[in-house]
């Protein structure tokens, strides 16, 4: 859980001027929500961890270059900038072993919630699956768009910041991302949990 913005400038500042541990305190507070970008982009569970490793490095390595604002926001383009690089690095070597399509084929994308019921926790991790699959089949850039709006809550203007590109952009690619998504799910109802599925 993020930390209240006075103590988590204290710790950029604190981090900005060398000390390792209050830089330990913003990865903890904010380690799982890059995990999460990272693995929905990648949905590869080494990947994930070697790009959320790799963002934290680079976050640390450029904390000095950090001149207020979102933090969070900040971490998260660090996060895609990383992600961006390993789909490059796919494009160009498009292989993945059996073994790994096996192992993230079975780690969850989430961990239960110590109020749900089993079956609600079925029920939401049978849902991730499929709006996981859904998301993977969008283009990189309208899938960051919407991971970064609808799963993360940023606005269009930090999204706009953290992907380089006009306000507009960000819109039209979050449209069309969730139009996509629309459609797959639609094709796709069988996939969906049932109580979902006959949902009007």
């Amino acid at each position: 859980m993020a930390a209240p913005p006075q103590e988590e400038s204290a710790l950029v500042a604190r981090s900005q001027a060398g000390d390792l541990s209050a830089f330990n305190e913003l990865v903890e507070a904010y380690q799982g929500q890059v995990y999460n970008l990272c693995l929905r982009m990648l949905r590869s569970v080494q990947a994930a961890e070697d790009a959320t490793q790799e963002a934290f490095l680079a976050a640390y390595r450029h904390i000095r270059s950090f001149r207020g604002g979102a933090f969070r926001a900040w971490l998260l383009r660090i996060a895609a900038n990383a992600c961006a690089d390993e789909l490059r690095r796919r494009r160009r070597r498009p292989q993945i072993s059996l073994e790994q399509a096996s192992e993230d084929q079975e780690r969850p994308l989430d961990v239960p919630d110590s109020g749900e019921t089993p079956e609600d926790f079925a029920l939401r991790r049978e849902l991730n699956r499929t709006l996981q699959a859904g998301l993977t089949t969008l283009p990189p850039d309208q899938r960051l768009a919407v991971v970064l709006s609808d799963v993360h809550g940023l606005s269009y203007d930090e999204i706009a910041g953290n992907t380089r590109v006009s306000v507009g952009t960000v819109k039209s690619r979050i449209s069309r991302g969730r139009e996509r998504m629309r459609r797959y799910l639609a094709a796709h109802r069988e996939l969906l949990p049932e109580t979902i599925r006959h949902m009007k």
